[in-house]
């Protein structure tokens, strides 16, 4: 239903930054939010920040506050996550979803979303 393409990633030594980005295509209302997972080899996928689309409220992971920022742009039904301060921790795969479907606080479960994109590699190195 909707399509999400995830794009940025690469190879970053510690201390850098990237941007990611996550296009939606298809549908372009009944957002409730968009937000980001990471999972890193052998790990669970992990919430890592979210947004919702009317007011744009924020929630992230306690290991991200302060070197990430998640924002979207509703014209262009893109959202991104700045990455500042990359730490070999943040290595992983990043996953873009969408919610549609239900209400929540912070949109922090994986279960809260049901479009997913197929994933970027972000590798820090030290």
């Amino acid at each position: 239903q909707v399509q999400l393409v995830e794009s940025g990633g690469g190879l970053v030594q510690a201390g850098g930054s990237l941007r990611l980005s996550c296009a939606a295509s298809g549908r372009t209302f009944s957002y409730r939010a968009m937000g980001w997972f990471r999972q890193a080899p052998g790990k669970e996928r992990d919430f890592v920040a979210s947004i919702t689309w009317t007011l744009g409220s924020t929630y992230y992971t306690d290991s991200v506050k302060g070197r990430f920022t998640i924002s979207r742009d509703n014209a262009k039904n893109t959202v991104y996550l700045q990455m500042n301060s990359l730490k070999p921790e943040d290595t992983a795969v990043y996953y873009c979803a969408v919610a549609t479907l239900y209400y929540s606080r912070t949109y922090a479960r994986e279960n809260e979303y049901n479009d997913w994109g197929q994933g970027t590699q972000v590798t820090v190195s030290s």
